[in-house]
């Protein structure tokens, strides 16, 4: 059901009823010597409750006539016209596109395109449909119709045969669904990487991850040379990912299955490197105009007409010789304009340097005197694991697997801005996405392009008893170092819609409340540390919101942020937010704590010796210990520690055996929590995600049926289970559809 409209519907039909009402009974009803006052008047207001309901249904009857349009409990009946089979009633979205789309999906039931497009409508994620007969290996028939040219693209291989493993780049394009291998039938059921390829599997890769875009983001660069930089502001490797570049074709002649570069995924330095090249008509014309090249130049060239080049220094190589041999008084200066020319122009739509290079990652300096944006032809892939790179002709190395790129010769003169993708499984956290408290807000402060973060400016102005101060930070910039807060009143500090800002911290951050009725809150911001500092809160606080936040837990090269309570704080929550270390100590009290659909992280994640804690869908990496605890679909992996278990609740969560906790209930006890997760460590894509090998009763043991953790509310486990149902219904009849998750 949409929000309700600001109308006034409820008091237009109030006032309406009791205008009916003879004078002498309201007049009675509003008697402070009446046994019961005002109680005519709440029904007068129950009644107009309702007629207000009745009436904006009435004036949506024209809306719920269309799927698009209508209220979700209008979806059923609509469903039932049509005869759809509804998938699961927490799965709104998918039941709404099923009943959209049903029609459309009938009339092409049992072809790829249909399979590859119930992953997207009813998931929301992106995936490739492979029929695993084809990947079959066999003697090839004389009847066989000729391989295409593209098959086998890295390794040669043809439909059928065995590995050319002369090839190395296509091996690592096994067991994905662009292996290029042919493999022996299996006949058992799938499991893993067993029982993929047989006759009558029908292979769904599915990649569960978002892509996320950040843009303006400042290139960590902690080298003395200035040369070797990562594009995460921390300084973390981090893999790159593809953005979702799939598009809504509905013309069946146009539409193919999803290439490589078109889903979200890490991005391989294979893939980022891989460039093919072809000569047109348009392109010689072009050359000729521009260059006034002989007759005999442009002869040579229309040679090279629709020939496909595998590689950049092929083509070069055979344009040197081939115009040098044409025209041997040529230039050399003009040879080279020529040669960059074609390079620039002749590179296909159909390859992954052209469709990641800039769309996927920009690298610019836009300083006064600085290069500009760094263009697709200067760019190489690489593998700088030893920041060391022996590559001529060009000005930058990016490696997409480890996020780093170095500049070959001289350091950039000036801030280096980069623009790229990374993976996360949801919206928690600091993050490029809508955050709806944000769009709503009117900041009376806006800061941006980086720098210190002075407490004047945070607080418009005012350095002492800060009041209504929304500062709001409008780009992806790295900020600091950063003054304390002192005296706040009500302050809201937060990134702006889509950014992702990163605070590195140079020494303890201290955030002091003036009063009991002091209010804090801090939005969409990635605070870290040059070391192990710590956000300190003291004083007093009516309220504390944590929102979106991400308090960097560190890693192994990283030192983590930890949140230390020393303020008397009536309520403080953590929303959608990942977090180190959080603890209340010397003399700090917080009275209630709410943390929901978050991450925490550290060897004593959450230490509260007082008040009461509300946990709910919440992953915690190590120890917790509280005095009174209330926690639904809450993951402990460490030691759980509650000081009161007469009060409080532990329901649909999962917690070390040993742990002391308040009564439970559909509870499990977590013996070996090692392989549960696809990574604890912090930045990576699977970070705190449930692994498939994590026990049924984690991946289903929420209430709704969904996961236990961070990740509940995202209904994983029931978006499978709506997809299985739609792929039953429309695949071909005989075959066995298998689940392979990418990511």
């Amino acid at each position: 059901m949409p929000d309700k409209p600001n109308d006034n519907f409820e008091r237009y039909f109030a006032e309406k009823i009791w205008e009916m009402i003879p004078a002498i009974y309201r007049h009675e009803d509003g008697k402070d010597i009446a046994e019961n006052p005002n109680v005519l008047r709440a029904i007068v207001e129950i009644l107009a409750e309702q007629a207000a309901i009745l009436r904006r249904s009435h004036d949506r009857l024209w809306e719920d006539q269309f799927i698009e349009l209508c209220d979700d409990w209008v979806v059923p009946y609509i469903a039932n016209l049509l005869g759809t089979r509804l998938v699961s009633v927490l799965d709104e979205r998918a039941r709404r596109i099923d009943v959209a789309k049903t029609i459309y999906y009938r009339r092409r039931k049992g072809t790829l395109r249909v399979l590859e497009e119930l992953i997207s409508d009813i998931t929301a994620w992106d995936g490739k449909v492979i029929e695993n007969f084809r990947r079959l290996g066999r003697m090839r028939h004389g009847l066989d119709p000729k391989p295409a040219d593209f098959a086998g693209k890295f390794t040669g291989t043809l439909p059928g045969g065995w590995a050319d493993i002369r090839q190395q780049r296509g091996s690592e394009l096994t067991d994905t669904p662009f292996d290029e291998y042919y493999h022996t039938a299996d006949m058992r059921q799938h499991s893993g990487i067993l029982g993929r390829y047989g006759i009558p599997k029908l292979a769904f890769h599915l990649y569960r991850l978002t892509a996320f875009e950040v843009k303006g983001v400042t290139a960590c660069c902690e080298i003395a040379n200035g040369t070797q930089f990562t594009f995460d502001p921390s300084g973390r490797d981090v893999p790159l990912f593809m953005p979702r570049n799939r598009t809504d074709n509905y013309k069946w002649d146009e539409w193919h299955s999803a290439s490589e570069w078109e889903l979200p995924a890490p991005i391989r330095c294979r893939l980022l490197g891989h460039s093919e090249y072809e000569i047109d008509n348009t392109l010689v014309t072009k050359i000729n105009e521009n260059f006034g090249v002989s007759s005999s130049v442009i002869s040579a060239l229309q040679t090279l007409i629709e020939v496909r080049f595998k590689s950049e220094s092929r083509l070069r190589e055979t344009l040197e010789t081939l115009i040098k041999n044409a025209d041997p008084g040529i230039t050399s200066s003009l040879l080279k304009s020529i040669i960059d020319d074609v390079v620039i122009n002749s590179i296909i739509d159909d390859c992954g340097k052209k469709a990641l290079l800039p769309k996927a990652i920009l690298i610019t300096v836009p300083d006064p005197g600085g290069e500009g944006e760094i263009t697709r032809e200067n760019i190489t892939a690489g593998n700088l694991e030893n920041w060391s790179a022996n590559i001529s002709g060009k000005r930058l190395v990016i490696d997409p697997e480890r996020g780093r790129f170095l500049f070959l010769g001289n350091a950039p003169y000036g801030t280096v801005i980069v623009d790229y993708h990374y993976g996360f499984s949801g919206e928690i956290g600091a993050g490029t996405y809508f955050r709806e408290d944000v769009r709503g807000s009117t900041p009376n402060r806006h800061y941006k392009n980086g720098g210190a973060l002075q407490a004047f400016a945070i607080t418009n102005g005012v350095t002492y008893r800060v009041t209504n101060g929304i500062t709001q930070i409008d780009d992806s910039r790295t900020y600091g170092p950063v003054e304390d807060l002192l005296y706040i009143e009500k302050l809201t500090l937060q990134a702006g819609d889509y950014q992702r800002p990163y605070i590195r911290l140079e020494s303890d951050w201290v955030i002091d409340g003036a009063d009991e009725n002091s209010e804090l809150v801090l939005d969409g911001l990635w605070i870290g540390g040059s070391s192990d500092y710590k956000i300190i809160l003291t004083g007093k606080f009516k309220k504390v919101i944590i929102r979106h936040i991400t308090i960097d837990p560190g890693d192994d090269k990283i030192k983590p942020v930890a949140l230390i309570v020393e303020a008397d704080v009536e309520e403080m929550t953590v929303d959608h937010s990942i977090t180190g270390q959080i603890v209340v100590q010397v003399n700090g009290m917080v009275e209630k704590l709410f943390i929901k659909d978050s991450i925490l992280q550290s060897k004593e994640a959450l230490k509260l010796d007082e008040g009461e804690v509300h946990i709910d869908r919440t992953t915690i990496f190590g120890a917790v210990n509280v005095h009174r605890l209330w926690a639904s679909e809450a993951l402990i992996t460490g030691m759980a520690q509650v000081t009161d278990t007469q009060n409080g609740c532990f329901r649909f969560g999962a917690a070390l055996a040993d742990s002391r906790l308040p009564k439970r209930y559909e509870s499990y006890n977590i013996i070996d929590s090692n392989h549960y997760f696809t990574t604890r460590q912090f930045g990576q894509p699977g970070y705190a995600q449930l692994s498939q090998t994590a026990p049924v009763e984690l991946l289903r043991g929420a209430e709704n049926g969904s996961e236990i953790g961070a990740f509940s509310a995202i209904k994983n486990p029931i978006k499978i289970d709506s997809l299985g149902a739609k792929i039953n219904e429309y695949m071909p009849f005989g075959l066995i559809p298998i689940f392979i998750y990418e990511t």
